[in-house]
């Protein structure tokens, strides 16, 4: 199983990259794309005696497997 995770690799979108940029990054260090994951990016505001948590964007990341 120790195989497999080495095999496996996580690349993010940075924040002044495209979607299509790091695909291209990924393909160039050898990997192929499984899996898209996001996560919604929150900001907590205050509103009088509430706090309440607006969403202010997402972070999105890609499962690589190594391409043999």
């Amino acid at each position: 199983m120790s195989q497999k995770s080495k095999k496996k690799m996580q690349f993010e979108v940075q924040e002044n990259e495209t979607i299509d940029e790091c695909l291209a990054r990924m393909k160039h260090q050898g990997y192929l794309p499984v899996r898209r994951m996001e996560k919604p990016i929150f900001q907590e505001v205050k509103k009088g005696n509430e706090t309440i948590f607006e969403p202010v964007g997402r972070q999105i990341a890609f499962e690589g497997r190594l391409i043999e």
